[in-house]
């Protein structure tokens, strides 16, 4: 007797619906799993049979055949270990359970020897294929919550195989396990009212938030570039539930899911400047996602950024561009969604204290302009906001704090990004070619300006644009539907920068 049921893996961050098919028939004791299985589904057959045994049923000492279609899919991880030993349980004695009880569901879990049942990744991703089908999902125990953040699902949640069985046979009523309450919005470890003066660089962390705008900062060791990078994640606006579905389906891929519950808070990636290329754009031998998409919805901080290698840097230029990452391998080609905002921090040269009016500088105008050329002009032509972290004065560092805080910077721009909404799907940085015109309209004195300064200062066509942008997003923190000049003209001074007077060269 041949049974089917339903399972799924994932190809890049969507779920793929696969048919266990099991067949058992005389012949010569034999367990094969065929349908394109990876290594760990090859390993999983001691595993399905230690596991089924130890759950008290009699594994089949005959020829046991499982399919798993469609047969030209990969199939690469140990969540169907449940749907294959559930099938050999049915296969081989119809009293267990009704051959009736696996219509319309969808199941998935790993294995453990004793039967017991361990959480997987994708669950999320499962969960959305598992509801467009109309088929109830049944997962293990700890990834309850994240199936159940797909509300027009169904889904069951279960301990063991033997668990699953009484569930199925209605011998066992049907658990919800309880979900713990998301953290407050308002708990970060590094506020703005936190950082004593950098009246400007806070400025530009306000635009970069309302406008998702990619920033690059610069200054002498310890003037707080780093403690303005943690403090961005305060200020940036709550995530819509589309975007909490997309960011949780991402890391849940990746396997790095916290809790094993829905995204709320947008991420904060910060990779050390060893990571491989492969570690931040994505791939290797299972196709992983990269920080660049872990960054999805979020931010991207890249301290020390000329001490990552060029090759690793350059990486960054298609999603920077395109907000998504295409990876061809052998293994296959998947699409991650990279929409990330980009904050790197750096020194000015490589004792850190050029321009400093605390410390003497020491480097050579060549090891400077080799220092800084480290980075190539197309990437930081891919930046909006271009500023200088200076030393504050030590007074101000015992001073008591007069500016704004997190909660209001925060409101300012939630305003500003519902403003964007409303036109545009995505926030300023994402406005498209076609859509520029239309809705970055200036004042004539505003485009006057803009094109003057741009013939002067030779900006290409993308900063002239991305300076458009920014300046569309500094109308939008007044609130006013037009660009004008004054909002050209703070938009350019973060494009006219001491930075490029060390002899910075373009690729």
């Amino acid at each position: 007797m041949v049974v089917k049921l339903w399972s799924a893996d994932l190809a890049g961050i969507q779920a793929q619906p696969v048919t266990v098919e099991v067949d058992i028939s005389n012949g010569l004791s034999s367990f094969n799993i065929v349908g394109m299985p990876d290594t760990a589904i090859k390993e999983s057959r001691d595993r399905i049979r230690a596991a089924i045994k130890n759950s008290g049923f009699e594994f089949p000492g005959r020829r046991v055949t499982v399919n798993l279609a469609p047969a030209d899919l990969k199939k690469e991880s140990s969540r169907i270990d449940i749907p294959i030993a559930l099938g050999i349980v049915v296969s081989s004695s119809r009293k267990v359970i009704p051959k009736t009880a696996l219509k319309d569901k969808m199941f998935v879990g790993e294995l453990s020897l004793d039967g017991s049942v361990r959480p997987v990744t994708g669950i999320l991703s499962i969960s959305i294929s598992a509801a467009s089908k109309g088929l109830t999902l049944f997962v293990p125990e700890p990834n309850y919550c994240e199936a159940r953040a797909v509300k027009e699902g169904s889904v069951v949640a279960y301990r063991s195989l033997n668990h699953l069985i009484t569930i199925l046979n209605g011998i066992e009523d049907i658990m919800e396990p309880e979900c713990p309450q998301p953290p407050p919005q308002d708990t970060f470890p590094v506020t703005l009212e936190e950082i004593k003066g950098q009246t400007h660089a806070k400025r530009a962390l306000i635009l970069s938030a309302a406008g998702n705008h990619n920033l690059l900062m610069y200054g002498p060791p310890g003037a707080g570039k780093s403690m303005m990078a943690k403090a961005l994640p305060s200020i940036l606006p709550s995530m819509s539930n589309q975007e909490e579905i997309e960011t949780t389906m991402i890391h849940s891929a990746g396997g790095i899911l916290k809790d094993k519950s829905i995204v709320r808070v947008r991420p904060y990636r910060a990779p050390h400047h060893t990571i491989s290329h492969i570690g931040l754009i994505g791939g290797g031998t299972r196709l992983n996602p990269g920080e660049v998409s872990y960054a999805h919805n979020g931010v991207l901080f890249l301290d020390e950024f000329p001490e990552f290698p060029r090759r690793t840097l350059e990486v960054l230029r298609q999603p920077m561009e395109d907000g998504r990452v295409r990876i061809s391998r052998a293994s296959g080609t998947v699409e991650f969604p990279s929409r990330f905002m980009l904050v790197a921090a750096m020194n000015p040269c490589p004792c850190g204290y050029f321009g400093s009016k605390v410390r003497e500088c020491h480097c050579t105008p060549n090891r400077i302009s080799s220092y800084r050329s480290r980075i190539s002009g197309p990437i930081l032509d891919r930046i909006d906001l271009l500023i200088n972290v200076p030393q504050i004065p030590l007074e101000q560092m015992v001073a008591g704090n007069t500016g704004l805080t997190s909660r209001d910077v925060r409101e300012l721009v939630e305003k500003a990004r519902q403003i964007q909404l409303h036109r545009n799907p995505g926030a300023n940085a994402w406005i498209s070619e076609t859509q520029l015109k239309t809705v970055c309209r200036m004042e004539p004195d505003a485009e006057t300006l803009l094109l003057t300064a741009s013939r002067k200062m030779s900006l290409s066509s993308r900063s002239f644009n991305r300076v458009l942008k920014v300046a569309r997003t500094i109308a939008d923190l007044e609130q006013l539907e037009k660009i004008e000049a004054p909002h050209i003209a703070e938009a350019l001074q973060y494009k006219i920068s001491d930075f490029f007077e060390s002899g910075i060269t373009y690729d």
